[in-house]
């Protein structure tokens, strides 16, 4: 077995795939339904055909840049398992952060809408981790939601958000105390320039218009009709963005803006209170 790992991620580091040793060896696991820890315990255990065929094939689309969480099915989130295709953006470090940070206010809102919610794994850790809060999901994508709605089953928890198809808040009623996104924020230069792993996510989920901020500009006006008094938005965006979304923000009457760093120091999300 350690042969063909070492063998595999020669190839994949050949082809461009960073971190080709981790890729290799979390793909054999897949192949061999184990963990990837386990594979140390087995390292001299030898592979037949029936194994080494399906490797060789995802070796191969590795290699051609179809993205790891692809290939394996499922993407670990906050300590979860989701379902993870093409149909919506591949979940980031950064999003799980972003969530980090959400659990650690300290008062917990009841009513908490997720816009642009890809394949539901904000709005199903809130409503996992604070189980009396009502949660809703929205998204322009029926695909997205499609996925959205089977990690809600496999998770347990297709009675505790409700997902419904909205271009922005154009299908939205009601107020929430908290409104928070993860939208498009790629600018129009960077989209030209994409990893092809990122190429493989929905264009609708990453293009944010010439500077990255058109979807995040419009949801901040129309978020306003939408949020209980005192309620907050809370927001993933782009580097190099905070300072006009700040500004964006007082233009449009919020207070209390904050803007916190990720854990590369960029300044990734936006946080912020209106009335």
């Amino acid at each position: 077995m350690q042969d063909i790992i070492t063998a595999t991620a020669g190839y994949l580091g050949k082809h461009g795939v960073e971190s080709p040793r981790l890729n290799a060896e979390l793909l054999l696991a897949h192949v061999l339904g184990k963990k990837r820890i386990d594979l140390y315990l087995e390292f001299d255990r030898p592979l037949g055909d029936r194994e080494l065929d399906p490797m060789r094939e995802l070796m191969k689309r590795r290699a051609g840049g179809e993205p790891l969480q692809h290939l394996l099915g499922t993407v670990e989130f906050h300590g979860r398992s989701f379902l993870c295709d093409p149909r919506a953006l591949i979940p980031r470090p950064e999003t799980e952060h972003l969530v980090e940070l959400l659990l650690a206010l300290p008062a917990k809102p009841a009513r908490i809408l997720d816009a642009g919610a890809g394949s539901g794994v904000i709005a199903l850790t809130l409503a996992a981790e604070w189980p009396e809060a009502e949660v809703d999901a929205i998204d322009i994508s029926p695909a997205a939601l499609a996925l959205a709605a089977e990690n809600a089953s496999r998770l347990g928890l297709a009675d505790r958000v409700h997902f419904l198809e909205s271009d922005l808040f154009s299908a939205v009623a009601g107020q929430y105390g908290l409104i928070v996104a993860n939208l498009p924020y790629v600018t129009a230069g960077e989209m030209l320039t994409l990893s092809r792993e990122v190429r493989a996510d929905p264009v609708s989920a990453l293009d944010g218009g010439s500077d990255g901020c058109d979807v995040i500009r419009a949801f901040l006006d129309q978020a306003r009709a939408h949020l209980l008094p005192g309620g907050a938005v809370a927001l993933e965006i782009g580097a190099g963005q905070s300072e006009m979304l700040v500004e964006h923000l007082r233009l449009l009457g919020y207070n209390d803006i904050r803007s916190t760093a990720d854990y590369a120091g960029i300044n990734r999300f936006l946080f912020a209170n209106h009335g």
